[in-house]
């Protein structure tokens, strides 16, 4: 059924037509200001009209405006649940802001009604990848290789799936499979470089996967990063010398840097579409990418998106090369994204949704103290006694959460403090501005900002994995060590296998407190935890040079 006809059974004015008609095309068009012009006029004239507050949710979301195309979409579906297009277009908008539940509440509404969209499959796949549902987003992804075989989207998700259960073989497996299919597929490409070269450590395959990626027609943005990672690689190579610690008792080093890695590090934008009124089937169309510093994924993998903070998302890597080794491009595949967490992507070590000032440390951090050098600097950090904040302005401080995640990724600081900061004023229960706030402070070097920002973070959040390890890193990086002790040590409380934590713990008893015997305890657990480690080389290392 053609759009003029849908109007005329709907009983439209002529003016009413004639304004969705006009917007329909500009949209078409990419005047997107100007549709939305046409298609608030056309809302107005035909405001019971579901098909008509779709197409300006479409609008706005292409514009950037994503709290008046959440709304519209919201309209829409008040108007019509049964428009089953507009479910796929805000979960998109959803997935992009990593609002990860209400994304796959809404792809899930789809696939129900259209079971054999491949499309609406990959997207719910890929929210539930970012929530870390990994069998429930293998069954997605399977179910869009039932009706699109060898599908690359679908194959490269059944290989971040398997990275995420520490498989890098089967993942490597996966990722060749969607390049066998689409051989310029660039998430495919990166993903098989970097597990090629931390996992596999086949560095010849690593570096040719890596110029596959950089010759790419369409220059990625993360360009100059993977160009600086191949570049080292290859002069490795040349040399015939390889990434290892430094010989002596110097531990490996947990990377300083919270960024939260996205469900993929070239995570795709959201491709909402409109439904097409001369077919049953859904047109997609291009929108512009709000993602993150994964983000994370984030988080931010790349930047941070809401979680994406994607993460953003991320997504911190607390697997820094070890000392000697040369710059690499080692973001996490996932984050947990930051993630974060693609627009990208801390808070109270006592159980902050008490809002009690910590007045002891844990059993773990007692012990390091115990016996620290008087060398080691004994200032504890002063935490702030925080109550859950009360949920504000959400959708308004959306907003500003989008302007600071733009500004993230684009690398102006100064300006995306100051649009998180509105967010959190405008809601002081949004988590994922207070996350991103705390990324973005920390890589401006204003690390109290960073600081309080972490601690908000947790009071909201208390049980955000991400969140507490951020924290605990910038408490290690201003120097409040049994501070950051105590935060790994809640981590480690909840989620005693958490590879990242053990690493970070053995570092800090390794290099701050002096006692390799604890150390020794949290490198081993590394290595029982998760043996493929990029650190697992220089783990074993260190034991050999640090026996009992």
């Amino acid at each position: 059924m053609s759009l003029a006809s849908v109007l005329v059974l709907a009983g439209c004015t002529p003016a009413g037509p004639r304004a969705l008609l006009q917007g329909e095309r500009l949209l078409n068009e990419g005047q997107y200001p100007e549709a939305v012009e046409q298609l608030k006029r056309a809302t107005v004239l035909l405001n019971t009209n579901a098909l008509a507050w779709n197409y300006l949710g479409l609008a706005y979301h292409h514009a950037g405006d994503s709290t008046d195309a959440a709304q519209a979409y919201q309209q829409a579906l008040k108007l019509n649940r049964d428009l089953v297009e507009t479910h796929f277009n805000l979960g998109c908008l959803w997935l992009e802001q990593n609002r990860l539940d209400n994304a796959k509440a809404e792809f899930s509404a789809f696939t129900l009604r259209r079971g054999n969209s491949v499309a609406g499959w990959l997207k719910l796949g890929s929210a539930q990848l970012r929530s870390r549902e990994l069998i429930a987003a293998e069954k997605s992804f399977n179910e869009a290789l039932r009706f699109s075989p060898q599908n690359p989207e679908a194959l490269n998700g059944l290989g971040l799936i398997q990275i995420q259960r520490n498989r890098s073989y089967e993942a490597s497996q996966f990722f060749n499979s969607a390049l066998q299919q689409q051989p310029d597929y660039a998430p495919a490409l990166l993903n098989l470089a970097i597990v090629s070269q931390a996992s596999l450590n086949n560095r010849t395959l690593a570096l040719q996967k890596y110029r596959e990626y950089l010759a790419l027609p369409a220059r990625p943005a993360n360009w100059e990063a993977v160009n600086a990672t191949a570049s080292a690689l290859d002069q490795d190579i040349k040399s015939n010398s390889h990434v290892t610690s430094t010989a002596g008792t110097t531990p490996p080093v947990s990377n300083a840097a919270p960024v939260r890695a996205a469900s993929n590090l070239l995570a795709r934008a959201s491709v909402p579409v409109k439904p097409e009124p001369t077919s049953s089937v859904a047109r997609p169309v291009q929108v512009a990418t709000t993602k993150v510093a994964s983000p994370p994924e984030a988080r931010v993998a790349n930047d941070v998106s809401p979680a994406t903070a994607r993460n953003s998302q991320s997504d911190t890597n607390w697997d820094e090369p070890p000392p000697g080794a040369k710059p690499g491009f080692f973001q996490r595949l996932f984050h947990t994204s930051p993630k974060e967490t693609s627009k990208v992507t801390t808070i109270p070590s006592a159980p902050a949704a008490s809002g009690e000032t910590p007045r002891g440390v844990s059993e773990s951090a007692v012990s390091v103290a115990s016996s620290a050098p008087v060398a080691v600097n004994v200032a504890r950090y002063k935490y702030h006694s925080l109550p859950k904040p009360v949920a504000g302005k959400r959708l308004v401080a959306e907003k500003y959460f989008l302007q600071g995640l733009q500004s993230q990724r684009a690398g102006e600081l100064s300006a995306a403090i100051q649009a998180y900061n509105q967010a959190t004023a405008l809601d002081p229960a949004y988590f994922e501005a207070y996350y991103n706030l705390g990324l973005a402070a920390t890589a401006a070097g204003d690390l109290p900002q960073a600081l309080s920002a972490g601690e908000y973070a947790l009071a909201i959040r208390p049980d955000s994995t991400e969140a507490r390890l951020n924290f605990a890193q910038l408490l290690k990086q201003v120097n409040y060590f049994f501070d950051a002790a105590d935060q790994l040590a809640t981590v480690l409380s909840k989620s005693p296998n958490e590879a990242r934590a053990h690493l970070a713990l053995g570092n800090l008893y390794a290099q701050q407190f002096h006692q390799p015997a604890q150390a020794r305890e949290h490198y081993l657990k590394v290595l029982e935890s998760d043996p493929r480690n990029s650190q697992a080389p220089a783990i074993r290392e260190w034991l050999v040079a640090n026996p009992r």
